[in-house]
């Protein structure tokens, strides 16, 4: 009974635990040991010229990355002393995950299990709280899909020009796009 009750108290913490992990990066620098992970970075290649990044998580809409940079880049282009920013190069990336979830039936919510390949069978399992050897189908697959948004921008000063199709006013961008900024919580 004692070790019934540690182990439920155990998998209680960790779900705890795993339920801060379970929302979407807020706007923030990107640096290890932050509550949500993610954020944005940059660096400067040439007085006037950037590279802007921004990675989101597993639960980060690509939308909600590709916002967050163009916002970060318009950020980042006014505390230069700038007034417009042009991407010279703009891109997104996907990168994906699949794993077996290993929270499932078994005693308190959790089991070990083994994954084998068997000829004729494919994908094979083997559960010791549930007698042997069960199907891939039964275990819950999770794919989880995680977006990375870059771009080099260049940043000018006075009017943005019209003739530049990428060109952007660094301060209507930061007006416009403020309201879907989700920043972090103390």
């Amino acid at each position: 009974m004692k070790k019934a009750l540690l182990a439920f108290a155990a998998i209680a913490c960790l779900g705890a635990g795993l339920a801060g992990c379970e929302t979407a990066t807020p706007y923030q620098p990107l640096k290890p040991g932050s509550q949500q992970s993610g954020g944005y970075s940059e660096f400067r290649i040439e007085p006037d010229r950037w590279k802007v990044t921004f990675r989101g998580n597993g639960m980060t809409a690509r939308e909600t990355v590709e916002t967050y940079l163009l916002y970060r880049a318009a950020e980042l282009t006014v505390n230069q002393g700038y007034d417009w920013f042009e991407t010279v190069q703009r891109d997104t990336d996907k990168h994906t995950e699949t794993y077996a979830d290993p929270m499932g039936p078994g005693p308190y919510g959790w089991r070990p299990y083994w994954r084998y390949w068997g000829p004729g069978y494919g994908w094979r399992g083997w559960d010791p709280y549930w007698g042997g050897p069960f199907w891939a189908d039964q275990i819950d697959i999770h794919t989880v899909e995680k977006y990375e948004a870059s771009a080099e921008i260049v940043m000018g000063h006075g009017p943005k020009p019209t003739d530049h199709k990428r060109a952007f006013d660094a301060r209507a961008v930061m007006t416009n796009l403020s309201p879907k900024i989700v920043r972090p919580t103390p």
